[in-house]
């Protein structure tokens, strides 16, 4: 299955809610295969409206369930997936998922994990600083080393999130004495 054909088509409908795809995933399995769908803001300079709290918007559950319907229907009549699937329709999350080069380009200086379709230097798994995207073109520099390859190699890549940064790392006790109980 072509799931890039399969995004572009997708757009076509979620145009209309102001959100576009991604990128989408196909878990097939022998059961219920799985078609996941990441959604995201159509342009998030337009359309990401600070809410009561002064936070700009990010794709909600509400989206996720219109979009679902609306994709449900596309696929009911286009049949483009032979079998029983389920199909799944999320934001990216903190570990978003990056399915082009010019996702990358976008979090140049994140940390991410990336799974390669050939080895590089020996390596299928990697995980390291983006350094630079440069149009299909992938630096990373990970254990030391400075890996650069197209991104055709990439066979899945997703971002680490910043726990720290984020505020969800654990923090250290004050005065670095354990509280007593």
């Amino acid at each position: 299955m072509d799931t890039k054909a399969l995004a572009v088509r997708f757009n076509d409908v979620l145009a209309d809610l102001r959100l576009e795809c991604i990128g989408v995933e196909f878990t097939p399995s022998h059961g219920q295969s799985t078609l996941r769908v990441y959604l995201d803001l159509l342009d998030k300079s337009e359309t990401a409206e600070a809410g009561a709290d002064g936070e700009r918007r990010e794709v909600g559950i509400e989206d996720c369930e219109t979009a679902s319907r609306e994709l449900s229907a596309l696929l009911d009549v286009e049949d483009p997936i032979p079998g029983n699937y389920v199909l799944e329709v999320s934001s990216p999350g903190l570990d978003r998922p990056l399915f082009n080069a010019a996702q990358f380009a976008k979090v140049v200086g994140q940390e991410i994990k990336l799974l390669l379709n050939a080895p590089l230097d020996g390596r299928r798994r990697l995980r390291g600083k983006l350094v630079s995207v440069e149009g299909e073109h992938i630096t990373l520099e990970a254990e030391g080393k400075t890996f650069a390859f197209e991104h055709s190699l990439v066979d899945t890549a997703r971002v680490v999130p910043d726990w720290v940064a984020l505020g969800y790392a654990p923090q250290p006790k004050r005065g670095g004495k354990p509280a007593s109980k």
